[in-house]
């Protein structure tokens, strides 16, 4: 773009910001926020909520604070949108009596994707209670809720081990004619294996995907690979990097750091990995190297030789 002169737009700045966030380089993120404001483009609501996710991931509470009090304005009246962000932000920060405030104010005329924001946020600081209290809300006021409503709070229960909850949730998720479609499937996913039900989640899936025509989201395999992976159980996390393949996720190194781990737990030689990152145009980065050099040493055995 510099070469060809063309001009960051907003939208441009947002990716980098959220690039150099994602890599939890905050100082590159501060300078290419500096560069925005001295080109004349402000940050816009979503941008500042980006910058305050990253921070608050960073570690950099004051500086999360400082951008969610810049977001609300002074007046909530006025900056009424900045909610559905500012609440789950403030949740990730721990402030309880932030959260209630701002959705006090939201309360009285409740929007939807407000609804949520604040369903998140209660889960975040382990208010089930409140949580649920919102979904209820929500569900009194608009009648027929999607998949993604229902997974909101289902979420909430999976991340704090509430398989009974989660599953009473679903049935009554079946009972109002929801469509289940993948988020859905990915929270129930989760919910499984927090409970410590790999098999029962991999079970699920496996059933989603013979069920239906749309193909689950990239995480919904992931979670259950790692959980494999953790036990040592070669078998079937290479078993889920199949069915990534076969489901139309191309390889990424993550996978193969799942996949190589479990033949580390395993004690396992795992061999031709590397003609197998290198079929799929992956090159090791440190960590990946390190692992692949942990599995080589499997193979000086007595055994190992044999095979080889």
């Amino acid at each position: 773009m510099e070469k060809e002169n063309v001009k960051p737009s907003l939208f441009t700045y947002k990716i980098l910001i959220d690039t150099k966030g994602q890599s939890n380089d905050m100082t590159g993120m501060d300078q290419i926020v500096e560069t925005m404001k001295a080109e004349g483009v402000e940050p816009d609501i979503r941008t500042q909520a980006i910058m305050a996710r990253h921070y608050v991931s960073g570690g950099l509470k004051e500086k999360a604070e400082a951008i969610l009090k810049e977001m609300e304005g002074g007046n909530l009246e006025e900056h009424r949108w900045a909610c559905r962000f500012m609440l789950p932000l403030y949740g990730a920060l721990g402030k309880a009596d932030e959260v209630s405030r701002v959705w006090k104010f939201c309360e009285k005329s409740p929007r939807l994707d407000e609804c949520l924001a604040a369903i998140e946020a209660w889960g975040q600081l382990k208010k089930i209670d409140e949580a649920e209290a919102v979904f209820e809300l929500m569900s009194k006021t608009w009648k027929k809720l999607s998949s993604r409503h229902y997974s909101t709070l289902l979420k909430v229960y999976a991340n704090h081990k509430m398989l009974s909850k989660g599953k009473d949730l679903i049935r009554r998720m079946g009972d109002s004619g929801c469509r289940i479609g993948p988020l859905t499937w990915d929270a129930l996913v989760k919910l499984y294996v927090e409970a410590g039900e790999v098999e029962k989640a991999d079970s699920i899936l496996n059933k989603a995907v013979k069920q239906n025509q749309t193909k689950p989201m990239y995480n919904s395999f992931l979670i259950i690979m790692e959980q494999y992976a953790r036990k040592g159980d070669v078998r079937n996390t290479e078993k889920m990097f199949h069915r990534m393949r076969q489901a139309g996720y191309q390889a990424r190194i993550r996978q193969f750091q799942a996949l190589i781990q479990a033949y580390i737990i395993a004690m396992a030689p795992c061999y031709g990995m590397r003609e197998r990152l290198k079929a799929d145009g992956i090159f090791p980065n440190k960590s990946l190297a390190a692992q692949l050099a942990k599995v080589d040493a499997f193979r000086r055995t007595s055994v190992s030789d044999l095979l080889d």
